[in-house]
């Protein structure tokens, strides 16, 4: 049987399905050519990440395909519903990626409450004529260290996010509607460990509490941070998107960021993607990068082996 990893997958993954008896295909086919591909190839399985996207189209026009899978947690690049009514297996892999977008989070975090990112811009432009005045424009960074951190949405990716603002010592509040309280066990490299638990409050009130808040739901038909929102929150808060884009009006925080309301944003993903506004791209107080929360070698490892492990559980 043949997989097509349209977006690329793990060498772990690929040996865990040849080892499996699968031929694996890392041919990156354009969006358009995909269901003409799957049926020429006579591919089975069609394994995405979040540039691929099969919809409707794709799955009435591959009658042969079994699985798609989704290397990674959110599925909103592919019709799940239409496909499982097709009889067809949707797969993703929610706990593979979890620490690596966590990670991300605090990058983004310490780089905005140090400035990181406008310093690593203008060191290289005035570092050398103006090193006091660079000095002073950031000398008024702010510790994460007894701050209180905001998890929207405590799910998997939220709880390793948590996890490391235990770990550096900061206050965790949450806001999740499914999830109305969590344990979050903090382990150590020497085998000790210690566990917290963690109730959801409501959204409007983390916003009111939060010094810094950090998103992590699925694609929304609204903005979870809108004006309204900014609005209710503490002067001076940061705020990290490591989610989907689409979650924040980016008009709106842009206005917060200019006005000083929001001290700095840290964005991983965007309203346009992957042609982010160059409002956003060229602001002193956006900490950016280009939807990589994923991309770290161990969790492209643990995505590749999980998806081969799901598919030879399904097809033998």
């Amino acid at each position: 049987m043949k997989v097509l990893a349209n977006d690329g997958i793990s060498e772990s993954g690929i040996l865990a399905l040849e080892k499996g008896g699968y031929e694996v295909i890392t041919t990156n086919v354009a969006q358009e050519q995909v269901a003409n591909f799957v049926n020429e190839n006579n591919v089975s399985v069609v394994l995405v990440r979040s540039a691929t996207k099969v919809r409707k189209d794709i799955i009435d026009a591959c009658p042969g395909l079994k699985i798609i899978g989704r290397g990674g947690v959110g599925m909103d690049n592919i019709d799940v519903d239409y496909a499982k009514s097709k009889g067809i297996h949707v797969i993703n892999t929610p706990a593979s990626s979890s620490e690596s977008v966590a990670e991300l989070v605090f990058a983004h975090l310490l780089s905005g409450v140090r400035f990181l990112h406008d310093s690593n811009r203008n060191m290289p432009l005035e570092g050398d004529s103006n090193f006091n005045g660079l000095k002073k424009a950031y000398a008024d960074g702010v510790e994460l260290r007894g701050k209180t951190l905001g998890v929207v949405g405590i799910g998997r990716i939220g709880q390793a996010t948590a996890k490391m603002a235990l770990g550096l010592g900061m206050k965790v509040i949450a806001a999740d509607m499914f999830i109305p309280q969590v344990d979050i066990k903090v382990e150590f490299f020497d085998g000790q460990s210690i566990t917290t638990t963690i109730v959801s409050q409501s959204l409007e009130s983390l916003f009111k509490e939060a010094d810094f808040i950090t998103l992590h739901v699925p694609a929304q038909d609204g903005y979870i941070v809108d004006e309204a929102a900014l609005a209710t929150m503490k002067d001076g808060v940061g705020i990290v998107n490591c989610a989907r884009g689409g979650v924040i009006d980016e008009i709106a925080l842009i206005k917060a960021l200019d006005s000083g309301k929001v001290a700095f944003a840290g964005l991983d993903v965007f309203e346009s993607e992957p042609k982010p506004e160059i409002t956003i791209l060229m602001h002193p107080k956006i900490s950016l990068t280009p939807h990589i929360g994923a991309a770290t070698g161990e969790a492209q490892d643990r995505i590749g082996t999980e998806l081969a492990q799901q598919i030879i559980s399904i097809l033998g």
